[in-house]
Order: C-alpha cells, then sequence, then structure tokens
C-alpha cells in the first residue's frame, strides 16, 4: 500500500498544512479529522486499518488532511464572524490547493468526502457546497449546524457553513441535480454522547427527503456510542455498499 506524507505552505491559510495519502488508485477520499484533529488522526484511531482491503484492492485511495478548527469555529477568543471568516479560509484551501493537488493524481475522478463527529460535518459541509469536487459522502455521528459553537449567532459566513440552514432553502438545479446523481450516507448511532448528533440527523434526512434527494440514512443501535470502536465498524460497511 502507498503511503506518502506532503507539507506546503497555504497562501489560502498562511502556514504550513500537512497530509497523509494513502494509495494511489481508485476513488480519492478525503478525510476530514474530528474537532481540532490532525492528519493523522486516522491512521493513530485504527480507521485505516479497518479499511486496509477497499485500499488493498486499489478500490480507494485515502487523503487525511489537517484541520483548523482551533482557529475557527472552537476559538473562544475570536467573534464568531471571526471565527467563520477563518474558516472561509479553510474552505479556500481545500478548493484551491487540495482539489488541484488531487486532480493531479486522480485526473477525471470525483472524491468522496468522510469524516467522524465535527469530521462529518466538514465532509457533508464540503459536499453540499461543492458537488464539483465531491460525488459522494459518508458523514458519521456529525452535527450539522454550529448552534454548540456559535450559539445564535448567524452572518452570511456562519449561514453558508450550516446545512441545516442553507439546504432548505436551495432550489438551485446546478446543485441539486449534483445531489440526485450522488452516492451520499448518513449514519448515527443512538447510544452515548449521540443525543444531539441523531437530532440534527433527522433534520438532514428530513430536509433531503423534501428535495428528492436519495440518501442512505442509517441509525444504529442504542448501544452505539458517539467513538472510534464504532465508527471502525461503519466506515467498511457503507464502503462496501457503495460504487466505487
Amino acid at each position: 500500500m502507498n503511503f506518502e506524507h506532503h507539507r506546503w505552505w497555504s497562501p489560502s491559510l498562511g502556514h504550513d498544512m500537512e497530509l497523509r495519502l494513502y494509495g494511489r488508485s481508485g476513488k480519492p477520499v478525503v478525510v476530514f479529522p474530528s474537532s481540532g484533529g490532525r492528519y493523522f488522526e486516522y491512521h493513530d484511531f485504527g480507521m485505516v486499518e479497518s479499511v486496509r482491503p477497499f485500499l488493498e484492492a486499489g478500490k480507494i485511495s485515502l487523503c487525511c488532511i489537517d484541520s483548523v478548527d482551533a482557529q475557527s469555529w472552537m476559538n473562544g477568543g475570536l467573534h464568531p464572524a471571526d471565527r467563520a471568516r477563518r474558516h472561509q479560509d479553510y474552505d479556500r484551501y481545500v478548493i484551491e490547493e487540495l482539489a488541484p493537488f488531487l486532480r493531479g493524481i486522480f485526473p477525471g475522478r470525483g472524491a468522496l468526502a468522510t469524516g467522524c463527529s465535527m469530521g462529518a460535518f466538514h465532509a457533508a459541509n464540503f459536499f453540499f457546497r461543492h458537488p464539483d469536487l465531491f460525488d459522494a459522502v459518508i458523514a458519521l455521528s456529525g452535527l450539522y449546524q454550529m448552534r454548540s459553537f456559535l450559539g445564535d449567532y448567524m452572518d452570511e459566513n456562519v449561514y453558508f457553513n450550516t446545512p441545516l440552514a442553507y439546504l432548505p432553502h436551495l432550489e438551485d438545479p446546478w446543485y441539486l441535480n449534483r445531489y440526485r446523481r450522488s452516492q451520499i450516507v448518513i449514519c448515527v448511532g443512538q447510544g452515548a454522547w449521540e443525543e444531539d448528533m441523531v437530532a440534527d440527523t433527522r433534520a438532514l434526512e428530513g430536509i433531503l427527503r423534501h428535495k428528492e434527494v436519495p440518501a442512505f440514512v442509517d441509525y444504529w443501535g442504542h448501544d452505539v456510542n458517539h467513538d472510534w470502536p464504532w465508527w471502525r465498524k461503519q466506515m467498511p460497511y457503507f464502503l462496501s455498499r457503495l460504487s466505487l
């Protein structure tokens, strides 16, 4: 299995960003880390090992990237408007720097966005905002709004990074038609620490149904907690059900 480490100065963010690339064939899978996580998190918590059969079969490649959550949504020292603006810098990094990097390695291939917990928020948000880059998403145990970080604050940047806010009003066929051709998996457990995620998942499910966007929304059991052992089970389960 091919393994590479990449690091470059990000003009979008003003500092170095790092990533790990596992494999160079199949569908590129962009992995967003959980809250404040780093590019090595997916390896350290056993997620890379859990999908090893897909990597070794050449069905997928993993691109595990850094977050800047500690500078944006989680930065309690900044006004919410500044936190949202910092996230917009991260959006530029993904679209203007990471996307060309991936297209150079995987020409003509749409990417799959994935993540656990806050990584699921990023995966879903980037998928819905940029369906020209991402044509699949597996979001595990995510919140799909920023209330727990920002309270009731809302401005344009927050709105357009809050799927539960912008999706209900989205009528543009350019987006909706791409969603309808994509593969969408939203999963949540119903055990410990999943209550808020269940509520957001149900809200997102209702929006997608109303928009006639097909999605596999899966609620696992009341013993399924918000934790890595379950995400290690969920990720290969859903990969096996996608067209890769």
